[in-house]
């Protein structure tokens, strides 16, 4: 029988928590900047914390000796303050919320460890999860580093042509009075439309960028940039895949600790940060509780594929659900890892090519107007 998320007992930190504080923790664990205890910090944490639990020895002692291990010191103190907390007879997932440096999901993971005598089980699936998670975050990085660096370059090359050498022809081309053909006409006018507006478009850039920072927790913004994403052609489907494998895992990893299925929805919904995702947890909660199936319930929401509730189907008539979430995770994994790939093997040459036929248009547009000239001059 499920239990209700709210009604689980909490100490007066979690209680005090502020959401806002939450939710923009969690936002941090999928976007490209620091954070205080980042999921490379987690996943050496949780994985060390396994395997010295599984040796056998407290956690007061693992703890004490992942702090000698630690090399900066504002780490250092975060561990030192939960070490200090269990000292005091606080529980460790308790002493983990209470450091406000992890999310509502890793304690509810770990107080059910603890409850079922399976911390050190749930320390490493946790350590899996955002091994997982950190793989995924370098193949997006990965697959769209290159191709935006490229598109950097031509624009800053595009922008220095048009600012300052095609003014340059201009001059030439009006002092000697040449007839200009439609293409450089063109050409010429977008290079006086970039002199005149090209500061105040980067200033605008770069408001535009403030402002997506400063709005990033705003729950309306958040949903428009997300629903926008899954719009985006190839990028939206490949962004989707990343989430799907985000939620197999952690459903299989919840299941693994023995967490009812509606509670590790719950969880779920809390844990990633990405609007679509949630909206559709949202519905699969509310159609679990009515009585139907969570393949049933999945099948409603177009975010899911066919192969999904296929499988879950199959897991709820077998109750297999923990070995099925997992193999599905490994194959969303793998999919995202082959599309990066694909991603990037395309991406390159198709930019090489726009950037040369850009390139190629602004110096035919400049050299025709010579060649008159010249013929003239003759």
């Amino acid at each position: 029988m499920a239990f209700k998320l709210e009604n689980t007992k909490k100490t007066n930190t979690l209680q005090n928590r502020k959401k806002p504080g939450l939710e923009e923790l969690l936002k941090k664990e999928i976007v490209l900047f620091g954070e205080r205890f980042n999921n490379k910090k987690k996943q050496s944490f949780y994985l060390e914390l396994a395997v010295l639990l599984k040796a056998g020895i407290t956690f007061k002692e693992a703890l004490t000796l992942i702090v000698e291990s630690l090399k900066k010191k504002a780490d250092q103190e975060l561990i030192q303050s939960i070490l200090n907390e269990i000292v005091n007879g606080k529980p460790f997932s308790e002493a983990v919320m209470a450091s406000n440096a992890f999310s509502e999901y890793e304690y509810y993971s770990l107080q059910i460890g603890e409850e079922t005598g399976t911390t050190a089980q749930v320390c490493k699936e946790l350590g899996a999860f955002y091994e997982r998670k950190n793989e995924q975050k370098r193949i997006i990085i990965a697959a769209l580093s290159y191709p935006s660096i490229v598109m950097t370059t031509a624009i800053a090359v595009v922008v220095f042509m048009l600012s300052y050498v095609v003014p340059m022809f201009q001059d030439i081309f009006r002092q000697n009075n040449v007839e200009l053909p439609m293409l450089t006409k063109v050409i010429v006018k977008i290079s006086v439309l970039t002199k005149t507006y090209g500061f105040y478009s980067l200033l605008l850039l770069f408001i535009v960028f403030i402002l997506g920072r400063v709005f990033k927790d705003n729950p309306q913004y958040r949903k428009i940039v997300h629903y926008s994403i899954l719009k985006v052609p190839v990028l939206g489907s490949f962004i989707n895949k990343v989430y799907l494998a985000q939620f197999t895992q952690a459903v299989a990893l919840l299941s693994t600790a023995k967490v009812p299925l509606l509670n590790s929805i719950q969880m779920v919904k809390k844990m990633i940060r990405f609007v679509p995702l949630q909206d559709a947890l949202e519905k699969v909660e509310k159609s679990i509780l009515i009585g139907n199936s969570l393949s049933t319930s999945l099948k409603e929401n177009t975010l899911f594929d066919n192969r999904i509730i296929s499988l879950v189907k199959v897991a709820e008539e077998t109750s297999q659900t923990e070995y099925v979430f997992k193999q599905l995770s490994e194959q969303y994994n793998q999919e995202v890892v082959q599309q990066s790939k694909t991603m990037t093997t395309v991406l390159e040459p198709l930019i090489i090519l726009f950037v040369g036929i850009i390139v190629a248009v602004l110096l035919v547009a400049m050299y025709l107007p010579m060649f008159q000239l010249s013929s003239a001059i003759g």
